[in-house]
Protein backbone atom coordinates (compact mmCIF):
# COMPACT_ATOMS: atom_id res chain seq x y z
CA UNK A 1 0.00 0.00 0.00
CA UNK A 2 1.74 3.46 -1.12
CA UNK A 3 1.80 6.02 1.54
CA UNK A 4 -0.10 9.37 1.24
CA UNK A 5 2.15 11.51 2.08
CA UNK A 6 4.30 9.77 -0.53
CA UNK A 7 2.13 11.21 -3.56
CA UNK A 8 3.54 13.77 -5.58
CA UNK A 9 2.00 17.45 -4.14
CA UNK A 10 1.15 18.45 -8.19
CA UNK A 11 -0.37 15.28 -8.34
CA UNK A 12 -2.26 15.16 -4.97
CA UNK A 13 -3.38 19.04 -5.99
CA UNK A 14 -5.09 18.13 -8.52
CA UNK A 15 -6.85 15.41 -7.22
CA UNK A 16 -8.25 17.55 -4.54
CA UNK A 17 -9.58 19.95 -7.58
CA UNK A 18 -11.21 17.25 -9.18
CA UNK A 19 -12.61 16.90 -5.79
CA UNK A 20 -13.79 20.21 -5.80
CA UNK A 21 -15.16 20.71 -8.81
CA UNK A 22 -17.07 17.42 -8.78
CA UNK A 23 -18.86 19.20 -5.21
CA UNK A 24 -19.25 21.99 -7.14
CA UNK A 25 -21.31 20.64 -9.97
CA UNK A 26 -23.34 17.79 -7.41
CA UNK A 27 -24.74 20.15 -4.98
CA UNK A 28 -27.66 18.03 -4.90
CA UNK A 29 -25.49 16.04 -2.61
CA UNK A 30 -25.93 17.16 0.44
CA UNK A 31 -23.25 18.43 3.20
CA UNK A 32 -25.61 16.16 5.63
CA UNK A 33 -25.35 13.01 3.30
CA UNK A 34 -21.88 13.44 2.75
CA UNK A 35 -21.79 13.69 7.01
CA UNK A 36 -23.57 11.07 7.22
CA UNK A 37 -21.17 8.35 4.94
CA UNK A 38 -18.45 9.75 5.36
CA UNK A 39 -17.91 12.01 8.37
CA UNK A 40 -16.97 15.11 5.99
CA UNK A 41 -18.50 17.47 3.98
CA UNK A 42 -17.79 20.94 2.15
CA UNK A 43 -17.46 23.12 5.26
CA UNK A 44 -15.26 20.13 6.83
CA UNK A 45 -12.81 20.30 3.51
CA UNK A 46 -12.81 24.13 3.51
CA UNK A 47 -11.90 24.91 6.99
CA UNK A 48 -8.54 22.02 6.07
CA UNK A 49 -7.86 23.90 3.32
CA UNK A 50 -7.94 27.34 6.19
CA UNK A 51 -5.81 25.56 8.23
CA UNK A 52 -3.19 23.75 5.40
CA UNK A 53 -2.97 27.62 4.89
CA UNK A 54 -1.42 28.98 7.64
CA UNK A 55 -3.19 32.24 8.71
CA UNK A 56 -3.40 32.96 4.89
CA UNK A 57 -7.10 31.69 4.64
CA UNK A 58 -9.94 32.78 7.05
CA UNK A 59 -12.57 29.68 7.82
CA UNK A 60 -14.68 31.58 5.16
CA UNK A 61 -12.09 32.07 2.64
CA UNK A 62 -11.58 28.33 2.86
CA UNK A 63 -14.99 27.29 2.47
CA UNK A 64 -15.60 29.69 -0.24
CA UNK A 65 -12.41 27.91 -2.46
CA UNK A 66 -14.46 24.88 -1.90
CA UNK A 67 -18.20 26.19 -2.37
CA UNK A 68 -16.97 28.69 -5.29
CA UNK A 69 -18.93 31.21 -3.80
CA UNK A 70 -19.74 32.17 0.15
CA UNK A 71 -21.39 29.62 1.65
CA UNK A 72 -24.44 31.51 2.54
CA UNK A 73 -25.23 31.93 -0.64
CA UNK A 74 -24.28 28.51 -1.56
CA UNK A 75 -27.50 27.55 1.28
CA UNK A 76 -29.52 29.81 0.46
CA UNK A 77 -29.36 28.26 -3.20
CA UNK A 78 -28.97 24.73 -2.53
CA UNK A 79 -28.91 23.23 0.41
CA UNK A 80 -32.34 21.72 1.61
CA UNK A 81 -33.75 21.57 5.38
CA UNK A 82 -32.33 17.73 6.87
CA UNK A 83 -34.56 15.28 8.11
CA UNK A 84 -34.29 13.31 11.36
CA UNK A 85 -33.04 10.49 9.63
CA UNK A 86 -29.98 12.48 7.49
CA UNK A 87 -29.20 14.23 10.88
CA UNK A 88 -29.15 10.64 12.89
CA UNK A 89 -26.90 9.20 10.63
CA UNK A 90 -24.52 11.87 10.57
CA UNK A 91 -24.60 12.26 14.49
CA UNK A 92 -23.61 8.41 14.06
CA UNK A 93 -21.24 9.13 11.15
CA UNK A 94 -19.65 11.61 12.96
CA UNK A 95 -18.98 10.06 16.40
CA UNK A 96 -16.52 7.75 14.69
CA UNK A 97 -14.06 10.42 13.69
CA UNK A 98 -13.23 11.13 17.24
Amino acid sequence: MRDIDAIDDQVAAAAFRRLVRHLRHRHDAQNVDLMGLAGFCRNCLGDWVAEASDGALTREEGRAAVYGMPYAEWKARFQTEANAEQLARMQESVAKNQ
